[in-house]
């Protein structure tokens, strides 16, 4: 373990909850591919905000009938 190159990276998991507010860019998860982008969020391995709002979590099947998990984005209301 010289240089502590053979750990494992902490840093890949879900960043956020259900419920929580999040900015435009704030990254919602990094290197996890059990979740997937929904409304209002962007990217493949690092999911991100693409509007301020709050965050909530959708399941469904895929058409192999698999189950994902889905990060959404409700927007918060204007001003």
């Amino acid at each position: 373990m010289a240089g502590g190159k053979s750990t494992p990276k902490k840093d890949k998991s879900i960043k956020v909850c259900g419920g929580h507010m999040v900015k435009t860019g704030q990254i919602l998860s990094r290197g996890k591919s059990a979740y997937k982008a929904g409304v209002n969020v962007k990217g493949l391995d690092t999911l991100y905000a693409l509007c301020p709002g709050k965050v909530y979590f959708t399941k469904k099947k895929t058409s192999h009938g698999r189950p994902r998990t889905f990060i959404n984005i409700m927007p918060a209301p204007k001003a």
